[in-house]
């Protein structure tokens, strides 16, 4: 009995390897064998071959969070507080709701659009809480994948190098249009307006509200409000990514003013915050995803079917960071506190660059680096080869991306002689 009982298992086991596991039967030592491995993270690359790098005047400008003049992560004086307050306060750990919390959403879309604009006064601002600026931006990526008619979306040429996956992995097509001219490090005004006035009507297009990642090139005012009429007459979506706000030129109001500025000729775009850089919350991962609406009802159901795609995403937000920005921008003592705080890191990184460009010119370089002080945040394209960028790798221990981008708040007054120096050797 007993073997002819091994014997039925064994048939039907053979059954179910060559009819149902194919796969399984074929790769039988690992499901996972024909994985191939993936490419190194270019950014975490640099950062590893940093710290292998035993030059005592090694420098790290590929890491893309701010360090003070020591070199050491900066914690705002205003975060410290605020987090000390929500100690005495006892604010527990439950859930947030899945759009976040309102205090956070509302302080959020009033820091983006203004106190005054009517987005926020009259509620047209469909607003969740996202997970940073990366996992705002997806947010809104699934929501155009689905509800959106077109799903082909135009990058500035370059662009942040998360924004292809994060779009292209929710379904949507991946263009672009041309902004950085490597001839003048500057921005290519003629060349965006050619192509933008080409893109197809209804694509979307995605700006960069201020201090371009990774280039710092900025388009002036006047270029914002001739590239938001090409825009509007193109009948182009803009979705804004805006990481920055504050931490560009150290003044809220003015690294807001080409959002604004939309809102004001009729656009009603999309728009992904981050409160990484201007707050220092990196890992905390505070972000926001807004939705202009043309009324309320529009308002409530788009928030309602945002609601519905994070749901299976993460379900709630994390709580912590969302409650520190909430208490620093809600609360007028601390606020003002975090308004001189920002201005003085953007201030840091100004002076960091206007010292890396006199540098250049004490160490006898006869090249043009005005660029340098032209562009605006915390990169800065230097128009570095690869070659050139390999060198300063390799015999100055001067870690940087192959595109020549730095950090500029990498930068302190006790290396940035030393980077003035390197770059003027492999650059003569």
């Amino acid at each position: 009995m007993m073997a002819a009982i091994r014997s039925s298992r064994a048939v039907f086991g053979n059954f179910l390897q060559k009819n149902l596991c194919p796969a399984i039967s074929a790769r039988a030592s690992s499901v996972w064998a024909g994985v191939p491995m993936g490419p190194p993270d270019a950014i975490l690359g640099v950062t590893e071959a940093f710290k292998k790098d035993t030059n005592p005047k090694k420098i790290n400008l590929g890491v893309g969070a701010y360090r003070g003049d020591d070199g050491k992560p900066f914690i705002l004086e205003c975060v410290k507080k605020a987090e000390r307050q929500m100690l005495e306060e006892g604010l527990d750990h439950e859930y947030a709701p899945i759009s976040g919390f309102p205090a956070f959403t509302s302080a959020s879309a009033a820091l983006a659009f203004g106190d005054n604009s009517p987005v926020v006064k009259e509620g047209l601002n469909a607003t969740t809480q996202g997970v940073s600026g990366t996992g705002s931006l997806r947010i809104g990526a699934a929501f155009l994948s689905r509800f959106y008619a077109c799903k082909e979306i135009y990058f500035p040429a370059p662009t942040w190098g998360n924004h292809n996956p994060i779009f292209k992995d929710s379904g949507m097509s991946i263009k672009s249009y041309r902004y950085y001219d490597p001839k003048t490090c500057g921005f290519d005004f003629n060349g965006a307006i050619e192509d933008i006035s080409k893109i197809p009507e209804g694509s979307v297009i995605l700006l960069h509200a201020c201090a371009h990642n990774p280039t710092g090139v900025d388009p002036k005012p006047e270029q914002w409000k001739e590239m938001s009429q090409v825009i509007k007459k193109r009948n182009l979506y803009p979705y804004f990514d805006m990481a920055y706000q504050g931490f560009a030129s150290g003044d809220i109001d003015k690294d807001a003013y080409a959002l604004r500025l939309f809102i004001e000729d009729g656009h009603k775009p999309c728009l992904a915050q981050s409160f990484a850089k201007n707050m220092g919350l990196y890992g905390e991962r505070a972000g926001a995803f807004t939705i202009v609406c043309s009324d309320k009802d529009e308002q409530a159901r788009v928030l309602s079917q945002i609601k519905i795609l994070i749901r299976p995403m993460y379900s709630n937000p994390p709580i912590h960071g969302a409650h520190i920005v909430s208490k620093v921008l809600n609360t007028p003592e601390l606020r003002k506190e975090w308004l001189g705080e920002v201005k003085s890191m953007a201030d840091r990184i100004i002076t960091m660059r206007s010292m890396l460009k006199d540098g250049l010119a004490s160490e006898g370089s006869k090249h043009n680096w005005q660029h340098i002080t032209d562009q605006i945040g915390m990169f800065c394209f230097t128009g570095l080869k690869p070659d050139q960028v390999d060198r300063l790798i390799k015999e100055f221990s001067i870690y940087l991306t192959k595109d020549g981008r730095i950090s500029v708040a990498g930068l302190s007054s006790s290396n940035v002689g030393y980077l003035a120096e390197a770059m003027h050797q492999v650059t003569k």
